[in-house]
């Protein structure tokens, strides 16, 4: 195969990469990275030296991409399978690239600094802290809810929008509930059910038991 993912299981935005490879039924080989081991950092290192995933290496074309929403506009412009991720329509593609980084941006990270909160010594802890990236996921609820679309974010095609969405509310969810959001709730439950999106979760269930929030 000459496409390889450089990634974790349990990555969130390691999964917007997948999902895209799976959604385009594209053939690749995934290469889990444990950066815990010095031997795979290196080796990892040697590739991306930032060492953070996910990264794709496309061997007959000499090409690194590393970053999730990167990596899926890589593939729509150099995959015919995953072209519609990217929507040929550039007022279309531009509303599906904002709406990607509004999703990255205000909820899944400040989800994240939520989830490294919880990962600090106990004498480190930080509840101010915590308490405000929770209020700034539940602000970007409110902003990305009025923009997304039926049955996908940006209609009848599934895009680069999804790609970023189901990562972040999926892992969000467990420190802001949806259930005051009725609708971003409703088109999580779309997504889980999406084939390529169910083959991620599918995937990264063994791993789950490392999720820090996984008990609430």
């Amino acid at each position: 195969m000459t496409l390889t993912l450089y990634y974790h299981p349990l990555s969130s935005f390691c999964w917007k990469s997948l999902i895209a490879l799976y959604e385009a039924d594209i053939a690749f080989t995934p290469r889990l990275v444990n950066l815990g081991d010095p031997a795979d950092r290196a080796a990892f290192q040697a590739v991306w030296p930032l060492a953070k995933f996910p990264v794709l290496r496309d061997e007959p074309r000499g090409q690194t991409v590393p970053e999730s929403s990167l990596i899926v506009e890589y593939l729509a412009r150099t995959q015919a399978g995953a072209a519609s991720l990217v929507p040929a329509d550039p007022d279309v593609a531009m509303r599906t690239r904002l709406l990607d980084r509004l999703i990255d941006n205000y909820v899944h990270l400040p989800f994240q600094q939520i989830v490294s909160e919880r990962m600090r010594p106990d004498d480190r802890h930080d509840p101010f802290g915590a308490e405000q990236n929770r209020a700034k996921v539940r602000e970007g609820y409110d902003l990305i809810a009025p923009m997304i679309a039926s049955p996908w974010a940006m209609g009848e095609t599934f895009t680069l929008a999804d790609c970023a969405a189901l990562p972040a509310l999926f892992y969000a969810d467990y420190a802001v509930r949806l259930a005051d959001w009725p609708g971003l709730a409703a088109y999580l439950g779309r997504l889980k059910a999406r084939p390529s999106v169910a083959r991620v979760l599918d995937e990264a269930e063994p791993w789950f038991q490392y999720f820090p929030l996984k008990d609430g």
